[in-house]
């Protein structure tokens, strides 16, 4: 009697083990909480980085509901005449958000916002900001991006975001440039700047000179495993980010996911996990081997990394791709 008792109880025990081993990090609760400031849109408050700084650091995890799309680092600088704020976020809810928080800080206007890329976490809640009055300036690149992909990322953000979607819509920027734009906030030049192709299409970086802090952007990463989608060519992302390396060597980074950091932590998961992979896919090549092969490089000193489970096989398929043609 008891061994027809015990092989269902077998048998329930290895699809649960199975069905765990198939959840995404995200499932497991891996990334933490899903929401760490549940009385707003926002995933996190506003931490200040330096005197004139501050930064509400996103999620790093893929966009959810939950977390409303706040899965990327939406900042702010604050001069002695205006604001100016570092990703509009991915829908006007999270746009407003950020506006409340910013207000409890200082009364003066957003006058400028700077888009890291053309990304929809980058750009959705520009609709917000134009409706206050901001400036909304970007690299031509990531204008290009909209126009291209924009309208099909915002339905595709509509849908996981529900009721904090309402009201957004697509809008271009006011100013677009192609190496670099700088704005005076009153006393505090701030310069967003091109360093040359990175992990998607226009990724600037925003520098504070007085304050020695970067928002990185979509340059630099760390704690979040790096995308690299089909249009990133790996090779001169290592150019660019060497070049942002020599600059700001000695500044407070806050890259586009995961809290303030230095040149150490990014150059490890940036550069080096670049590096990494694409000696491992010369070594497929060098040895005649196949897409298959490289879906199969063992990554795991990275599956620490957030996203590590929707990214790791992807990112080395893509770099394969890419390198035959190189």
């Amino acid at each position: 009697m008891r061994s027809w008792i015990l092989v269902p109880a077998i048998a329930v025990w290895l699809v649960s083990s199975y069905a765990a081993e198939e959840r995404t990090a995200l499932q497991r609760g891996e990334y933490g909480p899903l929401d760490k400031a549940p009385g707003t849109a926002l995933y996190d408050y506003p931490l200040k980085v330096s005197e004139h700084v501050y930064s509400a650091i996103g999620a790093t995890q893929p966009p959810t509901y939950q977390n409303a799309g706040h899965n990327n680092n939406l900042s702010f600088v604050i001069g002695s005449e205006a604001v100016l704020v570092v990703n509009g976020g991915s829908n006007n809810a999270l746009a407003k958000a950020l506006h409340v928080e910013i207000k409890k800080v200082t009364d003066l206007p957003v006058k400028y916002v700077i888009s890291e890329n053309g990304q929809g976490h980058a750009v959705y809640g520009n609709h917000y900001w134009k409706s206050q009055g901001a400036t909304l300036i970007g690299h031509t690149d990531a204008q290009h991006e909209i126009d291209e992909r924009g309208f099909d990322g915002l339905s595709r953000m509509r849908e996981y975001a529900k009721e904090f979607a309402e009201d957004t819509d697509l809008v271009n920027f006011d100013i677009t440039f192609d190496k670099q734009y700088r704005v005076d906030l009153g006393n505090l030049p701030v310069i967003a700047k091109m360093y040359g192709s990175a992990h998607s299409p226009g990724d600037v970086s925003v520098l504070v000179p007085t304050e020695k802090v970067v928002l990185a952007g979509d340059m630099a990463f760390h704690v979040r495993m790096p995308p690299i989608f089909d249009d990133t060519d790996t090779a001169q992302w290592l150019e660019s980010f060497n070049l942002f390396a020599d600059e700001v060597s000695d500044w407070t980074i806050v890259p586009g996911h995961g809290g303030p950091t230095d040149i150490a932590a990014v150059t490890a998961g940036t550069k080096d996990y670049i590096v990494f992979l694409r000696g491992k896919v010369l070594e497929i090549l060098d040895n005649g081997g196949s897409l298959d092969d490289a879906y199969k490089i063992d990554q795991s000193q990275y599956s620490h990394w957030h996203t590590y489970d929707e990214l790791a096989a992807r990112n080395a398929g893509r770099v394969f791709e890419r390198m035959e043609f190189e």
